[in-house]
């Protein structure tokens, strides 16, 4: 597993092939088997084409030409032509179907991984930059795509052109072959020399590029702190520090890399002289014709290139095992909360809510955060959890939605234990708003119906009217097709949390959770809204939490929670009349409002 850090930490990669990783990515090579094959006989086709043109050329030089053999030359000639057409058009398609597989590929597997974190707990996405997750949804999968479709069959063919070369080079001369392969091992050290020094510098600079994209996300979405601090400037330097290392990681590997290829050509043209000279001399007893010795020459050339594509491969190969342990890193992480076996769907339900002896805690050895919490509301009424912070107001709701499992005890809606149903269906009849309020990209008649993909303009309407968020959707430029930016940037946040509070009710939800929801509502417009809500709220089981208690007066029953228990509980009034916890907390409010 990887380390989770920040983006001033590098990601500690793997320097070796983990085969169980690459095995797994068969599970999406599989699908297009078909295609693959249809490829490489077409690649297999192509490498024969490549061998057999310096053979040809051999022929035609060392008998058609000497013997004056017109036909033979023009029928060589033809035979030439057509396979250099055969190999065009075989090359045309050998890359549009590896393009296409390697495409097909990539989606499946962003597919997953998308889907995947989709499920994923909030802890997750707490405890990892943003941009480091994004990173691995989009660069590690791209790089995959393209060393597992195209750069194995690329390999395949590679080493089948290497071996068919050196078999029809030994059946023409083995002697001239040997001497061909003098420097071959030379090359071979030269090749994996520099792919070792290649491998470290490119998986370094893997990692301060994916370090540059974590900073740049997490200032981006910081922008607005930092402005209203003017550490601009202080930013601006972490960026050039970031930017810097990948400069120079990148320079590092350039340098490696623009070493191959004079080594490969210094050693490719001695070679090729090497050649020459035994051939022209009968060095060591050698004795070719000129349309042989051209012939050597050109195999020759088919030695270097999938000498190289062969390094490269298995260079990208262990880049590629090391993006694969992150990807399957993210794949193999289990969601905290997921359907039971044999998990059902919720009915239609009541909204009879039950917490019954409750206890939770997030790690197994840590405290408890909610020490045997107990009580019963009835289907319709109306719950606020006021207290301090930490007391444990938003891990009781957390639990009802069941983006929590308790630890102890249980939690029913109508009798149902809501570790008995699917996810789907329990969280399908709750609405739950939370003070930070998202809003998508989009117009705001979009962002409305994300409560309920089918609902008609009229029900969007009738849901904003209800929160009294129709009055300032109407004074926006194109009222409820006026586009809004990513997150609502170009609305205020109490006009953010209107148009989230008109979404949730679009959904007309059974049981109705507010956490904080009107905390950045003005007072003009949370009376407005107070006024909408005492109508919707009925015939709806609510869970309210609020800071405010002027938005929790009329309230059916209060839970003041504090220390992971209920401390005291009843309505408004009564709990004014017992001078406890609540008492103080109302009168401390109030008395900094009159000051």
């Amino acid at each position: 597993m990887a380390q989770r850090n920040t983006y001033r930490e590098d990601e500690e990669l793997e320097e070796q092939i983990n085969l169980h990783d690459i095995i797994r990515v068969g599970a999406y090579l599989k699908p297009y088997l078909g295609q693959v094959a249809r490829i490489l006989a077409v690649v297999i086709t192509m490498s024969c084409i490549v061998v057999s043109v310096p053979y040809l050329t051999k022929v035609m030089i060392d008998d058609a030409i000497p013997n004056k053999d017109l036909g033979r030359l023009g029928l060589l000639a033809g035979l030439l032509a057509a396979l250099i057409v055969v190999y065009e058009i075989g090359l045309r398609y050998r890359t549009v179907a590896i393009t296409r597989v390697g495409q097909m590929m990539l989606k499946d597997m962003r597919r997953d991984l998308f889907t995947h974190i989709q499920t994923l707990p909030f802890s997750y996405f707490d405890s990892r930059p943003h941009g480091k997750i994004l990173i691995r949804v989009v660069n590690y999968v791209n790089t995959l795509s393209d060393t597992l479709s195209s750069g194995l069959i690329n390999v395949i063919s590679d080493v089948f052109t290497f071996m068919i070369t050196l078999v029809v080079m030994f059946a023409i001369d083995w002697r001239l072959a040997l001497w061909s392969l003098v420097l071959f091992p030379l090359l071979v050290a030269w090749v994996y020399v520099l792919k070792v020094l290649q491998r470290r510098a490119f998986r370094i600079l893997s990692n301060k590029q994916s370090n540059l994209n974590a900073f740049i996300h997490e200032s981006i979405a910081g922008v607005k702190t930092t402005q209203t601090f003017a550490q601009e400037r202080t930013q601006f330097a972490a960026f050039q520090e970031q930017q810097g290392e990948v400069r120079r990681a990148w320079m590092r590997a350039v340098h490696i890399q623009f070493l191959m290829w004079p080594g490969v050509q210094t050693i490719s043209v001695m070679t090729i002289a090497m050649i020459y000279y035994v051939g022209v001399t009968g060095f060591g007893g050698v004795a070719v014709t000129t349309g042989t010795l051209i012939a050597f020459v050109g195999y020759a050339n088919n030695f270097w290139n999938p000498v190289i594509n062969i390094g490269n491969f298995y260079n990208q190969l262990i880049t590629c095992s090391a993006y694969l342990e992150r990807i399957f890193e993210t794949l193999d992480i289990t969601p905290d909360i997921e359907d039971r076996p044999g998990a059902k769907p919720l009915p239609t339900v009541h909204g009879r809510v039950d917490f019954n002896d409750v206890v939770f805690r997030y790690e197994a050895d840590g405290r408890n955060i909610l020490n045997l919490v107990d009580f019963h509301v009835e289907p319709g009424r109306t719950i606020a959890l006021v207290g301090p912070t930490g007391a444990g107001k938003t891990t009781i709701v957390s639990l009802l939605s069941r983006f929590y499992d308790v630890t102890e005890g249980s939690v029913t809606i109508d009798g149902h234990d809501v570790r008995d149903v699917t996810l789907d269906s329990l969280r399908r009849q709750m609405g739950v708003m939370l003070q930070d309020t998202f809003i998508f990209s989009g117009n705001v008649r979009e962002n409305i119906r994300y409560g309920r993909l089918d609902a008609t303009d009229e029900e969007i309407e009738a849901a904003a009217k209800a929160v009294h968020a129709h009055e300032f959707i109407m004074e926006l430029p194109d009222g409820y097709d006026t586009t809004v930016e990513e997150r609502g940037s170009t609305l205020s946040a109490g006009q953010r949390q209107l148009i989230a509070f008109a979404r949730v009710l679009l959904a007309d939800p059974r049981i109705l959770i507010l956490d904080e929801a009107t905390s950045n509502i003005d007072t003009r417009t949370e009376e407005a809204l107070q006024a909408g809500l005492r109508h919707l709220l009925k015939g709806r089981t609510s869970f309210i939490i609020a800071h405010r208690l002027s938005t929790i007066e009329n309230s059916d029953e209060i839970f003041y929670i504090d220390h992971g228990q209920i401390v005291e509980h009843g309505s408004h009034a009564e709990l004014l009349k017992r001078r406890g916890a609540y008492w103080r907390l109302y009168e401390s409010q109030y008395a900094m409002i009159r000051v």
